[in-house]
């Protein structure tokens, strides 16, 4: 992966190119703990060789995977980073083309880049924390609360 800082102040914007191969998940969240990131959010475009997304199914509490096993175009990625712990922690959702034009989607669990995406990701100079949340069983962003 290659980065580029464009800008500094007040937040942080970093241009990062992840090449074929790269896996986007563990890529993104090495970056975001290398750089202290905490309050960041995300967009990309680009391709995936293969990718697991998550469907959370809110009985179970759990993600269903959804493998797609096909070259698929990036329309859109969007996320966000967040403090879980002391580690920077991405919630990531994607839309998925294939090459008839349908379209999937989820929760990113796990993507492997070709040949490119060209992310864009943006630090706020403060910081946001997920918390557990027992209704829904998920980390989830904790906004004004102790």
């Amino acid at each position: 992966m290659r980065a580029k800082l464009l800008n500094d102040a007040p937040e942080r914007t970093f241009a990062l190119i992840l090449d074929s191969g790269d896996e986007v998940v563990s890529a993104l969240e090495a970056f975001a703990n290398e750089h202290s990131l905490t309050a960041s959010r995300i967009t990309a475009i680009g391709a995936f060789s293969s990718a697991t997304l998550g469907y959370f199914n809110w009985d179970s509490k759990e993600y269903e995977r959804i493998e797609v096993d096909e070259q698929v175009e990036v329309l859109s990625l969007v996320g966000d980073v967040a403090l879980h712990g002391a580690d920077a922690k991405l919630h990531v959702h994607v839309v998925l083309g294939r090459r008839d034009g349908s379209v999937c989607g989820g929760h990113l669990l796990w993507g492997a880049v070709r040949p490119t995406l060209e992310v864009v990701l943006t630090d706020s100079p403060t910081y946001l924390k997920r918390e557990f949340d027992p209704a829904s069983g998920l980390p989830l962003i904790r906004i004004g609360e102790p």
